[in-house]
């Protein structure tokens, strides 16, 4: 299918879930960029995968309810990020562990849970792998007002939140409040997965938050520009992602992925500074100067002059 094509597709008023699933895809994945670029900096890539497990019980609630999938998440995942980080004050125990036993625990409720409704088999595996074309346009609002929100409250906290990320006990030292920042930090990346899942699913969020967010880390080293090109490409991933399944009956959320690993796997070989390809081109360069230099050269015999 050509652009032309998939264009027209969208401005197809017999296919109104098309245009919808494009801005839930871009949205959401613009989101998870943003807040990506904090979950890379404090190297806590685990907590992604570990929220993606905590709401799974809120959606299973909301499912057997009929209610908002969404806010149902956002509660669940909330809920279990603030006993965490209230868990997480005593130092016996470390933050890690206690994410892997509440998170997960939480996801097994969930499944309790909706093991109770009819036909439950179908329902899981929508939450596990994404249903981007079945958005009721509740959803689209609140994943409009609710991405909105994160981006407002991230560029308030900027600042706080990277000193937090990069040095908590110097945070700590300067008067930040590390406890209610790392609160507020748990908050945004679980609103980021929970809007992200219809898109993607319960299985593969955890690389819309971080596969972004890394490619633009290897791109760049300066944070601000790192803070735009990460949603870019989550943006644009989604975009080409959801082109190619259209227009090769591909699932949405797979083929998002692998697009988003593909621009990793291009920043990782031909980034200007830290591509692998470039570095080991400018490493050859300087050891063939460094050979080059040591080389002495042989001394030139002048001939005697011949006196007549």
């Amino acid at each position: 299918m050509s652009i032309t094509d998939f264009l027209a597709d969208l401005l197809n008023p017999d296919l109104a879930f098309l245009p919808k699933a494009l801005a839930i895809a871009v949205m959401s994945s613009v989101v998870c960029g943003v807040v990506g670029c904090y979950v890379v900096l404090r190297g806590m890539a685990f907590i992604g995968d570990a929220v993606a497990h905590a709401v799974f019980p809120g959606l299973a609630v909301a499912f057997v309810l009929q209610g908002s999938l969404v806010l149902g998440g956002a509660v669940a995942g909330i809920a279990t990020a603030l006993l965490i980080a209230v868990f997480a004050q005593h130092r016996r125990v470390k933050e890690d562990s206690l994410i892997g036993v509440f998170f997960v625990a939480a996801f097994a409720l969930g499944i309790v849970i909706i093991s109770r409704a009819p036909g439950y088999a179908g329902s899981l595996q929508q939450f596990l792998f994404g249903s981007i074309t079945g958005i009721p346009d509740r959803d689209l609002y609140t994943v409009g007002f609710t991405g909105l929100t994160i981006l407002a409250v991230v560029f308030l906290l900027h600042k706080e939140l990277v000193a937090v990320c990069l040095d908590r006990e110097m945070a700590r030292s300067i008067g930040l409040r590390v406890f209610w920042l790392d609160i507020a930090l748990y908050v945004l990346v679980t609103l980021a997965v929970v809007i992200s899942l219809q898109t993607i699913g319960n299985i593969l969020v955890l690389a819309l938050l971080i596969t972004p967010a890394a490619a633009a880390r290897l791109l760049t080293d300066r944070l601000a520009v790192m803070m735009l090109l990460a949603p870019v490409i989550g943006g644009g991933s989604a975009l080409v992602g959801l082109y190619l399944s259209w227009s090769y009956d591909l699932p949405v959320g797979g083929t998002i992925v692998l697009v988003a690993t593909a621009v990793f796997l291009l920043a990782w070989l031909f980034a200007p500074r830290h591509g692998q390809v470039l570095r080991r081109w400018r490493e050859s360069r300087a050891r063939v100067g460094a050979e080059a230099s040591q080389v002495t050269p042989a001394p030139v015999e002048v001939p005697e002059r011949v006196m007549g």
